[in-house]
């Protein structure tokens, strides 16, 4: 793996300004481009990248099984560092020309192993301290809410990436029925790793489709309205009406997690991140889909009228 092109700058390896949140841009973002250059020196992959931020949450996600604050604090590290390095995985692909499906789903898949973990750890946590059973579906709750928040969110980023940016090296925004052609044309016993992980990721994509079926729908339409590109008077409309719901957004991403839940570890009450998930966070998820939702309809409409 080499550089092919050497970007000037770390901007010209983020996705685009409109997707990155605050501490991105002007933290892990700048931290990921000095990472993926070393990475790259060593000839380090994008997936390897991520299997390495993935060890960094699992081993954050235990210290935080701990009732001591320090043990704690050394697991916020290390959670930053995995925050870090998949920041840095992303980085590497565009700064190498390496980026492929088989590398964003790894990637997906080593991101919800940091948060298994650190559900499993907190509720093992509170078990052992005699806290009722009830925990444990508290979690399963907060879970599930967790992993729909995050597949809308990312939908909706990669929905803007496709439309607006058409940015296919590393932004794809694939179909769940494109993925089923290509799972079924694969054998277990030839390809048992990637058919496991193409099915990981062919759920993931039906749950997002599930989430927002006219984004969905918009989707298919500009495929047939729009078959080699994608006009840019509907990418102007496409970025004003979408640009405005980023901010919210990003509170259903890593960042604000993870500043939540570092709150709540410093003051001991960690069982709090459980209830805000399944509460104020599910709020604001179907709060956004409702907004996305009218503002796929909208742009079907406009399509297809234009057209």
């Amino acid at each position: 793996m080499q550089i092919l092109e050497q970007p000037e700058t770390a901007e010209t390896t983020y996705k685009t300004h409109e997707v990155e949140g605050f501490l991105d841009l002007f933290f892990y973002r700048r931290i990921g481009y000095w990472l993926a250059q070393a990475f790259a020196r060593l000839k380090i992959t994008p997936a390897g990248v991520s299997l390495l931020g993935a060890l960094c949450g699992v081993m954050a996600g235990h210290l935080y099984f701990y009732r001591n604050l320090a043990i704690n604090v050394a697991g916020m590290a290390l959670h930053v560092c995995a925050n870090a390095l998949d920041n840095a995985d992303g980085q590497l692909a565009r700064l190498t020309k390496a980026g492929s499906r088989k590398g964003r789903i790894i990637d997906s898949l080593a991101d919800h192993l940091v948060f298994v973990s650190i559900y499993v750890h907190l509720t093992l946590r509170y078990l052992v301290q005699g806290a009722s059973p009830l925990v444990c579906l508290l979690a399963i709750a907060a879970g599930i809410s967790h992993a729909l928040q995050g597949a809308a969110a990312d939908y909706f980023r990669a929905s803007y990436l496709y439309f607006v940016k058409r940015r296919k090296s590393f932004a794809d925004l694939d179909s769940s029925a494109g993925l089923r052609l290509d799972y079924r044309s694969l054998s277990w016993s030839d390809q048992p790793w990637h058919k496991l992980l193409l099915a990981l990721y062919w759920n993931f994509t039906r749950q997002q489709e599930m989430l927002s079926p006219h984004l969905r729908r918009l989707r298919e339409i500009s495929i047939r309205l729009f078959p080699q590109e994608i006009p840019e008077w509907f990418k102007t409309r496409y970025q004003r009406v979408a640009s405005p719901m980023f901010k919210l957004w990003g509170l259903l991403m890593t960042n604000t997690r993870m500043l939540i839940l570092f709150i709540l570890l410093f003051i001991g009450q960690p069982v709090w991140y459980f209830w805000l998930e399944v509460t104020l966070f599910n709020l604001l998820l179907a709060y956004l889909i409702y907004r996305q939702e009218r503002m796929a309809q909208s742009l079907m409409e406009l399509a297809t009228t234009a057209r």
